[in-house]
């Protein structure tokens, strides 16, 4: 994701203590005033927290679980609060805002009641060795989580680490984006009023820090357990070196430029869809949006004109019937359009929208077509409401080239014979793939969802998600006596003898795989 890199918030300096102002992106009206914590403000936080996760550790998955979901049944009878508070900020309509939250609740209601059974203490076979031992497995919390979150899905996104965490029973500091403080607040807040209301709850698990850029590289050497960072692989490069002097680990969810493959026998009207929808929806502001569309050359022509179709029907702007909002970012806008003028610069043309599309804060439908594979629109992240299409030969083609990307975050492949689209979503390197559907993967709770290269590193959401914020905690108890004697310098010769003539029993057959028909005698080495 873009989000960090440009700060569009109008800081206040000179008062007692440094602000910042909350805008909105459709008419530049200050929503609120926040304070611009500093390394003070974060560690005391962090101290805060530390004793509170002790505390929240200790109260067991099944009070967790039940403090969780009433913050759920809260989120869910708020939540048209919630999204005026998500529209306010980055301009999005209702209804996806709506929607975000939707799929936020459903997250938090599978961490919450999976956390145990993915966590808990379990038993793990031994093996014959150690046969006299019992051999345990658990999953501890950390303590201590940083959450520096983007501002295109405030409230999805963050959310992935901060309720997989607390399920896991970590306390969280959260520093939201800049652009976003009020929803970030909001959520905070809420969570502190259901423990506090409800369960009679004092200790401050999940607490806000609010500011700048520098706000979040102080969460990031502050000492927590560990950070789970939002935002662009530039800026994911500075929390990591910020990070650095405590050794503190960091989840990255950074950027993608994803794409969407088209085979021959794929149902073009259902792929067409995708493609308008996962290029354009939050006005293209979307880490696992579509932004290469990669399609077979039979099918090339009347994939376009029902793409077109789709799209003459898009409009942004900021009133209830309109497709997208702004862009939440203004410095966005002058990379959508650098983009746009770098492909018609070296060859490409515009087969929908073009350079007069940028009309900040909006940016109406842009399909870039014939555009080279070195150019920015191709290589560099967008995120802005523009997708390039290009023809192939075969599927595999359309692998190929997706593969050649920097990023490896979510993709997509439409075709109708289910071998051959299983057989490309393997394929493609891509952390996440959907097969005859765009960015379904994100709303499936068991799932979990991350990239590589460029697009960052680690797992947020499903059993990986709630392990990332735990660490693995190994057991063994000795039950009785063991037969022969290794760990000991009790150890004789005949306890060799018998360990390697056992280990040359055991494993010394040469392995001979199994062919149909009739069992293969092995043969011994000579």
């Amino acid at each position: 994701m873009a989000g960090h890199a440009i700060s569009p918030a109008t800081p206040v300096w000179g008062a007692a203590r440094d602000t910042f102002e909350s805008v909105s992106p459709a008419t530049g009206e200050v929503l609120a005033t926040f304070p611009v914590d500093g390394e003070r403000e974060v560690a005391a936080a962090v101290r805060r927290a530390s004793e509170a996760a002790a505390w929240w550790a200790g109260l067991g998955f099944d009070d967790r679980k039940l403090r969780l979901l009433a913050w759920k049944s809260h989120l869910t009878r708020y939540m048209g609060r919630l999204a005026r508070q998500v529209h306010d900020e980055t301009g999005k309509p209702l209804d996806d805002a709506t929607l975000e939250i939707i799929n936020t609740i459903l997250h938090l209601d599978w961490a919450a009641r999976h956390a145990r059974s993915v966590l808990k203490p379990h038993r793990v076979p031994s093996g014959l060795l150690m046969y006299n031992h019992s051999a345990m497995l658990e999953y501890q919390p950390l303590g201590v989580i940083g959450v520096i979150g983007p501002w295109n899905y405030p409230v999805f996104t963050p959310m992935g680490s901060i309720g997989y965490a607390l399920a896991a029973g970590n306390a969280v500091v959260f520093k939201p984006s800049e652009l976003t403080t009020g929803t970030g607040q909001w959520l905070v807040q809420s969570f502190g009023e259901v423990l506090s209301e409800v369960f009679g709850d004092t200790q401050p698990v999940l607490q806000l820090v609010t500011g700048l850029g520098t706000t979040g590289a102080e969460l990031a050497r502050s000492g927590v357990d560990k950070i789970a960072f939002t935002g662009s692989a530039a800026t994911a490069r500075k929390v990591l070196a910020a990070a650095a002097d405590a050794l503190t680990p960091v989840l990255a969810e950074c950027g993608g430029k994803d794409a969407l493959l088209v085979d021959a026998d794929a149902d073009l009207d259902a792929a067409a869809d995708a493609v308008a929808w996962g290029a354009m929806s939050n006005a293209g502001q979307t880490c696992v949006g579509v932004e290469r569309v990669y399609v077979a050359e039979a099918v090339y022509h009347p994939f376009m004109e029902k793409l077109s179709e789709q799209l003459s029907k898009l409009r942004p702007g900021e009133d209830d019937g309109a497709s997208y909002g702004p862009m939440t970012l203004p410095g966005q806008v002058d990379v959508v359009e650098r983009h746009v003028a770098d492909a018609v610069a070296r060859g490409g043309r515009a087969a929908a929208g073009g350079l007069d599309s940028v009309r900040a804060p909006y940016v109406d439908p842009v399909v870039l077509v014939d555009v080279p594979a070195d150019s920015a629109a191709m290589r560099e992240e967008t995120f802005g409401p523009v997708v390039t299409v290009t023809p192939v030969p075969s599927l595999a083609d359309a692998v190929r080239l997706a593969n050649a990307s920097p990023y490896a975050l979510g993709s997509a492949v439409f075709t109708k014979r289910r071998r051959a689209g299983l057989q490309a979503a393997r394929a493609l390197r891509a952390g996440m793939t959907s097969v005859n559907s765009v960015v379904s993967f994100a709303v499936v709770p068991a799932l979990p969802f991350g990239g590589s290269r460029e697009s960052g590193f680690g797992r947020i959401h499903g059993p990986d998600g709630l392990r990332e914020f735990s660490r693995a905690k190994s057991i063994t108890r000795q039950r009785m006596r063991p037969v022969i004697r290794t760990t000991t310098f009790r150890r004789d010769s005949r306890d060799m003898d018998r360990l390697v003539r056992l280990v040359t029993v055991l494993h010394g057959r040469l392995y001979q795989p199994r062919r149909r028909g009739r069992r293969q005698p092995a043969r011994a080495l000579a």
